[in-house]
């Protein structure tokens, strides 16, 4: 089973970018996209909204509840 950390590493890969990158892109630091993606840290409701918008994804397939 994938973690929400594995979903958002996996995601950001495809679009080519860095954690500072995608960091910038959702106006956080880069520390905590690196804690998302090892799963020391979880986003907030409006955080994970931000994230599935920018990629595209439904909040659902973020927290690896559908493929």
């Amino acid at each position: 089973m994938y973690t929400f950390g594995r979903i958002l590493k996996d995601l950001r890969l495809e679009k080519g970018l860095t954690q500072a990158q995608l960091a910038k892109e959702l106006h956080l630091d880069k520390s905590t996209i690196a804690k998302y993606e090892t799963d020391k840290m979880s986003p907030s409701c409006l955080i994970l909204k931000n994230i599935a918008i920018y990629f595209q994804v439904s909040a659902d397939y973020l927290l690896g509840l559908e493929d």
